[in-house]
C-alpha cells in the first residue's frame, strides 16, 4: 500500500510539473483552464494517495541516487506527511477551480501563462515536500516553495508594495531556512547519512536546546509565529486572492510540518520547558494576531492577521503535546497533537474560503476597505452567504469546524490537572486565559468583518455588478461544504488524524482515547459499568455505530471513578440547531403574517431612510479594542494643523495614525538599526590607506592563529 501511495503521489507531482511545462505553450486565454485541470487532477491524486497511506500504508523509503559527499537521497510516504498532504489537497482543488474566471481580472496587464507556470511549480513542490526523506532533497524543495510563493506574491510586480512584500517574504524565509538547516544537520551529527531515518542519535542538553530553538523559530518563520512573522501581514494582502488562500491554507502549514518533523520525529522533545516555550509563543501569537485583525480596515489584511491568530492556536495545542510527551504521557500528548492538526485543517479550509470571498468582493467592487463597503449582500448575495459560513466557522460557532478544534484545544489545556509541577500548571492556565480572550476577540472581529462589509447601508455608492461566476462560486461552495463536514463529523476526522500520528504516539492512540466504542459490547475488562452504558444509550450516543466509524460522540474515556472526562457531539448539535432554526422561522412567519414593517433609525432622530454617513464604520466598531489595548499597538500619531488670522484660529486639523506591527517593533526595527550601525562602523574602515589595510590582514591572521591554537 505504501508503494501504491508513493506511485500515486509521484504521478500527482508529474501532473503539476506537466502543467508548468505546458503553460508557456497554450494560448493566453486557455491558461486558467490548464491551471484548473492540472491543479485539480494533481491535488485529487494526492488526496487519494493520502487516503491510501492513512488507511493501510506504513512508512518506508525508496533510495533514488547517491550524491558525492552528501550521500543517498530518498523518497517515501509517511502517515504524518500524507496527513498534511491531504489538508493541502482539500484547499488546492477548490482554489484551482476558483482561479478559472478570477484570473480574468489580470488578463489585460499581466501574463496568465507565467502565473499558471509558477502556480503549478508551487503545487509540485508542496506535494514533494511530504515525500522527501533526506535533508538534501527536503531543503531543495523547500527553497523551490519559497521562490515560487514569492514570485506569485509579486505577480503585480509594477506595484512597489507588492515587490517589497515579496522581497521581505523571501528574505525572512531564507533566514528561517538557514536556522532550520543547522537544526536538522545537528540531529544528523553522528549519523552515517543524511537520510531522515538515520537521525535520532543522543544529543546533549545544550545540543537538544539548540536544535529546538533553531528548528522552532526557523520553521516558525514559515508558520507566521511571533516574533518572526512581519512578512505575513505584508504578503497576504498584496497577493492575488487565490494565492492568499494558498498562503494561509497551505504554505503556513509547512512550517508546522517542519516543527513536528524535527521535534517529534527526528529529535523528540525531552524537556517540559521546550513545551512551555511553544505554549507561550503560540498563545502570544494568537492574542496579538487577533488584536491587529480587530482594528484593521482592509479586508485581506484582517484575514492575514487572523492567520497569525489561528496558527498561534495550533502552536498552543502543539505545546500541550510537547509538554505531555516530555512527561511521557503519550495519550495526552496525542490529544494535544490531534487538536493542533484538527485546527490546522480547519483553518486551511475556512481561511481559504474567506480569502476567496474577499477576492470576489475586491474583484467586483474594486475595494477591500470595510470603511467604504457595507450592504454588499444586496449585490453579491451568494458570495455573502458562502462568506458567512466561513465567518461562523472561524468564530468557532457550532456545529461548524472551528468549534470542534478550539473546544478540543481547551480540553487539552484543562488536562494540566494531570501534571505535578506547579509551574507547568500555571503555564497552562496563562495560555488558556490568553486563548479565551483570543476567542472572544475573534467573535468581535468577525462580527465587524461581516457586518461592516455585507450588512447595513453602503458608505459609498456600490455599482450594480454581476454575482461571482459559476466556477468561483463552486470553489467557495466546496470549501463551505468542507467546513460543514469537518464540523459535524469529528468522529471520522479524529481517527484519520490518529493514524497520521501513529508513527509518533503509537497506533490508534487518538481514536481509542477520543472516540471510544463504549456503546458496543466488547471482550475484555470494561471500566464502564452497565448502568453507565445504558445511560449513554438513552442519550443516543450509540447512534451511528452501525456506520463506518464509531458513532457520533467525541469523549475522553476515563476510568471507573470518572468514566467520561469530557464529551461533545457536533452531529447532534447540527440536528438540534437545524430544528430550532426551522421552528423560529415558522413562528416568525406565523406571527408576522400581514404585519407592516416599520423601519425607524432612532440615532438619526427617527428620520428614514438612515443616511450612510450616520452608520458605523469598521474603525468606529473596533475603536474600544483600539483604546483598551493601546499600549500594545503603541501607535505613532501625527497632527497637521493650519492656522489663520495671526494664529488665533485653526482652519484645518488633520490627524493620522500609524500602527507599527509589534513584531517589527520588537525584532525587525532594532535588528535593522543594529545592522545599519555596524555597517556604518565598518564603512569607516574604507579610507584608502594601504598601511591600515595591511594591518587589518595581519590582525586577522593573528586572531585566526590564536583560535586554531586553542582548538
Amino acid at each position: 500500500m505504501n508503494d501504491a501511495s508513493l506511485v500515486l503521489t509521484g504521478i500527482a507531482i508529474a501532473v503539476a510539473i506537466a502543467g508548468a511545462v505546458a503553460a508557456p505553450l497554450v494560448p493566453e486565454r486557455r491558461a486558467p483552464v490548464l491551471l484548473a485541470l492540472s491543479g485539480c487532477i494533481a491535488a485529487a491524486l494526492s488526496l487519494c494517495a493520502a487516503v491510501m497511506a492513512l488507511i493501510g500504508g506504513g512508512s518506508g523509503e525508496r533510495l533514488l541516487w547517491s550524491l558525492p559527499v552528501l550521500g543517498p537521497m530518498a523518497v517515501g510516504t509517511t502517515r504524518l506527511g500524507e496527513l498534511f498532504a491531504a489538508i493541502a489537497a482539500l484547499v488546492y482543488i477548490p482554489t484551482s477551480l476558483y482561479a478559472v474566471r478570477y484570473l480574468e481580472r489580470y488578463a489585460a496587464g499581466h501574463s496568465l501563462r507565467t502565473f499558471v507556470a509558477w502556480y503549478c511549480v508551487l503545487l509540485a513542490a508542496v506535494l514533494a515536500i511530504f515525500v522527501c526523506r533526506d535533508v538534501v532533497s527536503f531543503f531543495i524543495v523547500w527553497e523551490i516553495v519559497a521562490i515560487a510563493a514569492s514570485v506569485l506574491v509579486a505577480y503585480e510586480w509594477e506595484r512597489e508594495r507588492n515587490a517589497r512584500a515579496a522581497f521581505i517574504m523571501l528574505a525572512a524565509s531564507e533566514a528561517g531556512t538557514i536556522a532550520a538547516i543547522v537544526a536538522v544537520l545537528m540531529t544528523h551529527a553522528s549519523a552515517a547519512s543524511l537520510l531522515f531515518s538515520a537521525a535520532g542519535s543522543p544529543l546533549s542538553a545544550g545540543a537538544r536546546w539548540a536544535v529546538f530553538i533553531l528548528s522552532f523559530f526557523g520553521f516558525g518563520v514559515k508558520a507566521g509565529l511571533l516574533p518572526v512573522n512581519s512578512w505575513l501581514p505584508r504578503a497576504h494582502p498584496v497577493a492575488p486572492g487565490n494565492v492568499s488562500a494558498l498562503l494561509s491554507g497551505v504554505i503556513l502549514n509547512l512550517g508546522i510540518y517542519g516543527i513536528v518533523l524535527v521535534n517529534l520525529q527526528l529529535a523528540p522533545v525531552r524537556y517540559e520547558a521546550e513545551g512551555v516555550v511553544v505554549l507561550f509563543i503560540g498563545a502570544a501569537s494568537a492574542l496579538i494576531g487577533i488584536l491587529y485583525a480587530t482594528i484593521e480596515d482592509d479586508l485581506k489584511a484582517t484575514l492575514a492577521y487572523s492567520s497569525i491568530e489561528n496558527l498561534g492556536i495550533v502552536v498552543t495545542a502543539l505545546g500541550v503535546a510537547f509538554v505531555f510527551e516530555a512527561e511521557h504521557r503519550s495519550l495526552l500528548a496525542a490529544i494535544g497533537f490531534a487538536a493542533a492538526v484538527y485546527h490546522l485543517a480547519n483553518h486551511s479550509v475556512y481561511k481559504a474560503l474567506l480569502f476567496l470571498g474577499a477576492a470576489t468582493v475586491d474583484a467586483r467592487l474594486g475595494t477591500r476597505s470595510m470603511n467604504r463597503l457595507g450592504g454588499v449582500i444586496r449585490v453579491l448575495p451568494v458570495t455573502a452567504a458562502l462568506f458567512f459560513v466561513g465567518v461562523l466557522a472561524i468564530a468557532a460557532i457550532p456545529p461548524l469546524n472551528g468549534f470542534v478544534s478550539e473546544w478540543l484545544t481547551f480540553q487539552a489545556l484543562l488536562r494540566s490537572v494531570e501534571l505535578s509541577p506547579l509551574g507547568l500548571r500555571v503555564a497552562f492556565a496563562l495560555s488558556g486565559a490568553a486563548l479565551a480572550l483570543t476567542a472572544a476577540l475573534a467573535v468581535t472581529c468577525f462580527v465587524k468583518v461581516f457586518g461592516m462589509t455585507f450588512l447595513g447601508r453602503s458608505r459609498t455608492p456600490l455599482p450594480h455588478v454581476p454575482e461571482a461566476s459559476r466556477t468561483m462560486r463552486l470553489g467557495m461552495a466546496i470549501l463551505a461544504f468542507e467546513c460543514l463536514l469537518l464540523g459535524v463529523l469529528p468522529t471520522y476526522v479524529l481517527p484519520a488524524i490518529g493514524r497520521g500520528a501513529s508513527d509518533i504516539f503509537g497506533p490508534s492512540a487518538v481514536a481509542a482515547a477520543l472516540v471510544p466504542p463504549f456503546f458496543t459490547p466488547h471482550a475484555g475488562p470494561n471500566p464502564l459499568s452497565d448502568e453507565f452504558v445504558r445511560a449513554f444509550h438513552a442519550l443516543g450516543a450509540q447512534i451511528g455505530a452501525g456506520l463506518p466509524g464509531r458513532g457520533w460522540v467525541v469523549m475522553l474515556r476515563g476510568g471507573p471513578t470518572n468514566p467520561v472526562v469530557f464529551a461533545m457531539s457536533t452531529t447532534y448539535m447540527a440536528v438540534l440547531i437545524g430544528v430550532l432554526l426551522l421552528l423560529t422561522y415558522g413562528v416568525v412567519r406565523l406571527i408576522g403574517r400581514g404585519a407592516k414593517a416599520i423601519r425607524i433609525a432612532p440615532w438619526s432622530g427617527g428620520l428614514s431612510p438612515l443616511l450612510s454617513e450616520m452608520t458605523y464604520t469598521a474603525t468606529g466598531f473596533s475603536n474600544p479594542v483600539r483604546v483598551i489595548f493601546d499600549a500594545i499597538f503603541n501607535p505613532t500619531e501625527v497632527e497637521d494643523e493650519r492656522e489663520t488670522i495671526h494664529q488665533h484660529f485653526r482652519s484645518a486639523i488633520r490627524r493620522s495614525r500609524d500602527d507599527v506591527f509589534l513584531a517589527d517593533r520588537i525584532s525587525n526595527i532594532p535588528l535593522t538599526r543594529a545592522a545599519l550601525a555596524a555597517a556604518s562602523f565598518f564603512a569607516k574602515m574604507h579610507h584608502g590607506r594601504l598601511s591600515a589595510y595591511v594591518a587589518y590582514a595581519l590582525l586577522t591572521l593573528i586572531v585566526a592563529l590564536v583560535i586554531v591554537m586553542f582548538i
